[in-house]
Parts: C-alpha cells; structure tokens; sequence
C-alpha cells in the first residue's frame, strides 16, 4: 500500500492506494471503533462489494447503516440526495457521523455533498470504484449533483477525511467505463506533465489490460499531480481551474445528449480535442502534438468526435451556462503544449465554433 497527503492545513487528508487495502488495520481512518457512520452505495455496487466492506467496518467496531441509492448520472439530483438527508434524519445520525461513498464520481459527488450540508456538515469518506474516480473525483472535494440546465451547478467544496483507493475494484469495470476514466489520465497529461504522456503513449496497452504496476503508478501520479494543484488552489480561484481542460465542451455533450448518453470520459475526450483545435487554431499548439493527442486518444479507443446530432452552434448556449463563465465571457482551458495548459478569455467565438466544427 502506497499513500499520499492532500496538504491543506487542518483540512489534509490521506490518500491510500493499493491491492486488497479495504482489509487493512486501521483503514478507515479516522473512524473508531463505537463512531457511528452511513455507507452510500448504488444498486449495482451492493451486489459487487457493499458486504465485504459492511463486513470490515463492523470488524472494525463501527456503527454502519447504509442506503443504496440508484444507479447512473442521470441520477444524480436533488431527489437522490435527499434520499441520503433522510436516511440520516431516520436513523438519528448525529453531527458527529460520518458518511461513506462506495462508488464512482457519481455516488462520491452526492455523498459529499450530502456530508457538506448535514447538520452543516460532517465528515465523509471515499472509497472511489471506479478509474474516473480513482484519478480525479475522489480527489479535492468538488461535491456536487446536476440540474437539467447544466451539470455539476448545485455544490459545494467540501474535502473528505480520507481516500481508499482499492485498485482490485477495476477488474470489475465494464471496459468502455475503464477507458472513460484513463481520459482524465490523459487530461493530467497534457496540463501538466509532457513525461506522463510520453509514459502514457509508451504504455497504454498495459493499462488497458488492467496490469497491476503500470494502473497503480497511473494512479499515483495522477493523485499527486491533482493534489499539488489543491494544495496551490483549493477554491479553484486560478490554477486548479486547468484541471477543466476539455470540461466545457465535454458538459454540453452531457447536458445536451441526456445525462448517462454519453460517459463523462467520452464527452471530455471530445472536449479536449476542440480544446486543443481551438488552441491550434488561435496559433498556440503545435500541430505535431495535437496529432500526439488525436493519436493517443483513438489507440485508448475513446471518441474523438462529437455527437452527429449535435450542432456547432447548440454548444454555446451550454459553453455560457459553465461555471466558468465570468461577465458573459467563455473562458476556456487551452493547451499550449504537451504538459502545459493556460486559461483564456475572450476568445473569438467563431473560432470557437471552427473548432467545434473541425470535431464533427
């Protein structure tokens, strides 16, 4: 087992990585033995892995209730989180409780945000099952749920206690779930590390198969590379808004196609090749290493174009709508190199739309 720290102050946390760490002594720190605590899991991770965690928090002597909510991001709502609230309420869960996400980005968003607003606020941990999560929403404490008029725009910051980062869960990811995730990897690439990349290019096939040291370090990596920027920027006043390459473009994909049409992967992979059109359009990337990014994201097997239904011109009502947006401007993570992103504002929005266009 592996671990690392999120640094911020008071409010740091572990994150612990490894094969078969749900069995380990003292992994759901910083629970003990009479704290009471709510598992929050969905309907197709109850069958797979709630009683073998059950089992380990009771061996641990803590007090576990649990709900199983249902399954898919179309799901993650205002409804679905109350759900929780009430749960909590009925059980006469104090402020002193925990909750516990067993899931993916979509049952660790609700969760923390639950944990955010109950009773102002409780402790809550992670136990991220899916690659997607594993890499990126586990990690930093964005907790949110969607609304019909854009994702993710009902939430909070709230940081959890601890990450448990149980790599064996992988096996059991349907494949096109598995390549959504290893988008994110390649996202923390190409903001910010040019060597990951070459590594990820080098030795792709080896993650796709699942083998053990090269998804491991995969994870690690990514970790350190998302904490270094939460410990810089946790509020996402500047820098850990890079961490969006892709996002703007990859949300109106979502919003637009229906929630759970397109796994969030597929739309952010789509999202970062406009990203990188539009920056090679406006003379910053180089066209060698937008092919790089065009390459390495079809030999993944992921989409590298957007939905044929969709217009060029019905991305931007969604692209105004992001959070993003400051004094009606669309401000947009743009590569600049392999390794290195930047944030920019007032961008032509005709070269927004070539860009798009370029992407059909």
């Amino acid at each position: 087992m592996e671990q690392l720290k999120v640094d911020l102050g008071k409010r740091s946390y572990p994150i612990s990585i490894g094969s078969n760490i749900i069995e380990k002594d003292n992994i759901f720190w910083p629970l003990k033995p009479g704290n009471q605590a709510m598992l929050v899991t969905n309907k197709k991770l109850a069958n797979l892995f709630k009683d073998h965690v059950l089992f380990h928090l009771r061996k641990s002597g803590i007090k576990i209730d649990q709900i199983i909510l249902s399954d898919g991001e179309q799901y993650k709502t205002l409804n679905e989180m109350e759900l929780i609230l009430s749960a909590l309420l009925e059980k006469k869960h104090s402020r002193d409780t925990t909750l516990i996400a067993l899931g993916g980005g979509v049952i660790g968003d609700i969760t923390g945000f639950a944990a955010s607003i109950y009773q102002r606020g409780v402790r809550f941990i992670q136990i991220p099952t899916t690659l997607l999560s594993q890499v990126d929403a586990a990690v930093g404490g964005k907790t949110s749920v969607n609304h019909l008029l854009g994702k993710n725009m009902i939430g909070s910051f709230w940081q959890p206690s601890s990450v448990i980062i149980n790599v064996n869960y992988l096996k059991s990811l349907p494949y096109n779930e598995l390549i959504s995730g290893i988008a994110e990897v390649v996202k923390y690439a190409v903001i910010l590390d040019e060597p990951f990349f070459y590594w990820l290019e080098e030795n792709i096939q080896l993650i796709l198969s699942l083998d053990d040291q090269a998804i491991s370090y995969c994870i690690k990596k990514c970790c350190e590379l998302k904490s270094y920027l939460i410990s810089l920027d946790e509020r996402e006043k500047n820098l850990r808004a890079l961490l969006n390459l892709g996002h703007t473009f990859g949300h109106a994909i979502e919003v637009h196609s229906g929630y759970g049409n397109w796994l969030h992967g597929e739309a952010v992979s789509v999202g970062m090749i406009m990203a990188a059109r539009t920056s090679e359009l406006l003379g910053y990337l180089d066209k060698q290493d937008l092919k790089r990014i065009l390459i390495l994201l079809k030999r993944i097997g992921l989409p590298i174009k957007g939905p044929k239904n969709m217009s060029a011109a019905s991305y931007l009502p969604y692209m105004m709508r992001d959070k993003k947006v400051i004094s009606g401007e669309i401000r947009l993570v743009l590569p600049i190199s392999i390794g290195q992103a930047k944030i920019y504002s007032n961008i032509d929005k005709n070269i927004i739309l070539s860009a798009i266009k370029r992407s059909q």
